[in-house]
Order: C-alpha cells, then sequence, then structure tokens
C-alpha cells in the first residue's frame, strides 16, 4: 500500500515576511513610479550657493596670499644667510691660510714651534683650552685663533637658521598648494552652477549687478565726503585708474587684482607699503569702528574673519574688487557685513 504524505506547508513566520516584503516592494515601486524628477535650482537659488562659494573662495585666497607671502619672505631670508654663509666661509678660509702661512715660513726656516703643529693638527676650541700650550703661542696667533673661533660659531649659527627656514619653506610651500586647490575647487563648483542656468537666466543676473554698480557708481560724491590724507588721497586715487580691472585671485596689478591685491597696490602707488593680506591690513593702522566717522581712502575690513577689504569712497560707498566674476567697482558698504574702518 503505497504512503500518502501532506505536502509540508510554509511556516506562517515565513508567510508573513513573505507578504511584508512583497508589500514593500510594491509601496517603492509605486513611489519611483509617482516620484517627480528632481527640480532644477532656481536662478535665485543658483545665485545664493554662487555667492557663499565664491565667499568661501575669497577666504581661501586670503590665506593662500597669507602663504604666498612668507614664502617670499622666506626665500629671501635664505638667500641672505647663504650669502652671509658664502662670505664667511670665506673669511674663515682667509684666517686659517694666514695661520697657514706663518707656519710654512717657520717651517722652511727649521723653526716652526709646536704651538703651531698642534694647532694645524687639532681643533682651535681644543687647543685653546690647554692653557699651557696657549702661554706658547704669541698674541697674535692667539687673536688669530680666536677669530677663526668666532666665525666658526657663526657659520654654525647661521646654517642651522638656514636648515629650520628650509623646514619652514617647504611646509609653507605644501600649504599653499592646498590652498590653491581650495580655491580652484570652490571656483569650479561655482562655475558648474552658473553653466547649469539658461542664457536668459545668466543675462538677468547679469544685468541686475550692473544696475546695482551704476546706482553705487551714482551714489558716490567724493565732493561732499571727509576727506583723508594727501597719501590716502592719492592711494584712493591709483586705485580709481583701476576701475573695471577684472578680480583674479591671487592678483596684485597691475592689471588685475583680488581684494587685498588692489588696497596694497594703490598704498604702493602713493609711498605706503601695507602688508599683503587683509587681515594684516585690518592691523595696519588705526581702527575706525564708526562708518560716520570714515574718510576716503579709508580701508573697510568687512566679514568676521576680516577676509574682505575695500577703499571708502564716501556717501556710504566701497570701492574694491569684489570676487571672480567681477571688476573693480563702487558697491555699498551695507552689501557686506561691515567690521571697522582702518585709517593708515
Amino acid at each position: 500500500m503505497a504512503s500518502h504524505r501532506r505536502p509540508k506547508q510554509t511556516s506562517r513566520a515565513r508567510v508573513t515576511v513573505l507578504t511584508t516584503a512583497a508589500a514593500a516592494a510594491v509601496v517603492l515601486s509605486s513611489q519611483a513610479a509617482n516620484a517627480a524628477p528632481s527640480e532644477k535650482p532656481s536662478k535665485d537659488e543658483v545665485k545664493t550657493k554662487v555667492d557663499k562659494l565664491y565667499e568661501e573662495a575669497e577666504q581661501a585666497t586670503e590665506k593662500y596670499n597669507g602663504a604666498k607671502e612668507k614664502q617670499e619672505k622666506l626665500q629671501k631670508e635664505i638667500s641672505t644667510i647663504q650669502d652671509n654663509v658664502a662670505r664667511g666661509q670665506e673669511e674663515l678660509n682667509e684666517l686659517r691660510d694666514s695661520i697657514g702661512m706663518a707656519a710654512a715660513a717657520q717651517y722652511r726656516t727649521g723653526s716652526i714651534d709646536s704651538s703651531l703643529q698642534l694647532f694645524l693638527s687639532s681643533d682651535p676650541d681644543d687647543y685653546l683650552d690647554k692653557a699651557s700650550t696657549a702661554d706658547q703661542l704669541s698674541a697674535q696667533q692667539v687673536e688669530a685663533l680666536k677669530k677663526i673661533q668666532e666665525k666658526q660659531r657663526e657659520l654654525a649659527q647661521e646654517r642651522s637658521e638656514a636648515s629650520g627656514k628650509l623646514t619652514d619653506l617647504a611646509s609653507t610651500r605644501t600649504e599653499l598648494g592646498k590652498k590653491k586647490k581650495e580655491v580652484q575647487a570652490k571656483l569650479a563648483e561655482a562655475q558648474k552652477l552658473l553653466n547649469s542656468l539658461t542664457a536668459a537666466e545668466k543675462a538677468q543676473l547679469a544685468a541686475a549687478d550692473a544696475r546695482a554698480s551704476r546706482s553705487s557708481t551714482a551714489r558716490v560724491d567724493l565732493s561732499g565726503a571727509p576727506a583723508g590724507s594727501s597719501r590716502a588721497m592719492a592711494a584712493f586715487q591709483a586705485a580709481q585708474s583701476k576701475i573695471g580691472s577684472p578680480y583674479v585671485y591671487g592678483a596684485t596689478g597691475p592689471s588685475s587684482f583680488d581684494c587685498s591685491g588692489l588696497t596694497s597696490w594703490a598704498y604702493a602707488q602713493a609711498g605706503v607699503g601695507i602688508p599683503r593680506t587683509s587681515q594684516a591690513q585690518a592691523n595696519a593702522g588705526t581702527r575706525i569702528y564708526s562708518q560716520s566717522d570714515l574718510q576716503v581712502g579709508d580701508l573697510v575690513i568687512f566679514y568676521g574673519d576680516q577676509h574682505h577689504v575695500g577703499f571708502y569712497a564716501g556717501n556710504g560707498q566701497v570701492l574694491h574688487a569684489p570676487r571672480t566674476g567681477t571688476v573693480v567697482r563702487y558697491e555699498s558698504i551695507n552689501n557686506m557685513p561691515f567690521q571697522f574702518g582702518v585709517r593708515i
């Protein structure tokens, strides 16, 4: 008699799991079918994001400028030290030669004394420490040995200083490279966002920017504005002569500028040297905390970390190099978070 087994039943737990999974799959597929495609950001949203990226790029630019300035300073210092070392080595060689010639003269006459023999075969420091031997030296020989000792110490110190600065230079170059990449990445991201706009949207943004620039220019009234010192006014006029020049990060003129590049270049034309970066320029003179006390030619510092600087132009306007994609121009002082003015 054939045996008849009942088919094995699927467990209730497994049925529940399968049912739940199927239901979830249906929901997900339904959501995928009904999901709206991701919406393209509006023109205003793009502008907000781009402005933020440009601000971050400028922050990185000022750090880049600081690293570049430090690199140039270190290179000059290292070059000076290396020149000093080379000259010092020549002087040391001459001192040694003079002692050597004295020894040669004595050798030729057969009268070379034990003191010179000892000197020529040992370290001068060790030699002078031997009091019994030092008594045998003439006053002239002692003086020559002391000069050699002093020159050796100077050279050792300068070589050590040069080595330290070379190490510092290497780390500064690394920092410079990092900041340059950071700036370029921010600018590339901003450009990618701008490229997502239509030609009409780009034209609208450009037109709005141009209107704002014209409005600020019209509000500049130097006849009624309190003027700064003769050198401040000369610097301001130098900056005025560059209106329309493009903003380029890291540039210090004469054809393109970043914000602190413009101010440092302009003051240089007036015969006044000021630091390269906006943060350093913030400490280059007397601070003016009230906008009503500002004079034409004063520097104006913006943002809490002091990463932007321009010239006060009177009547609530500043003359500055704003950001990538713009040119040197006038703009309302209220367009950015004012921190204080600096009177050089």
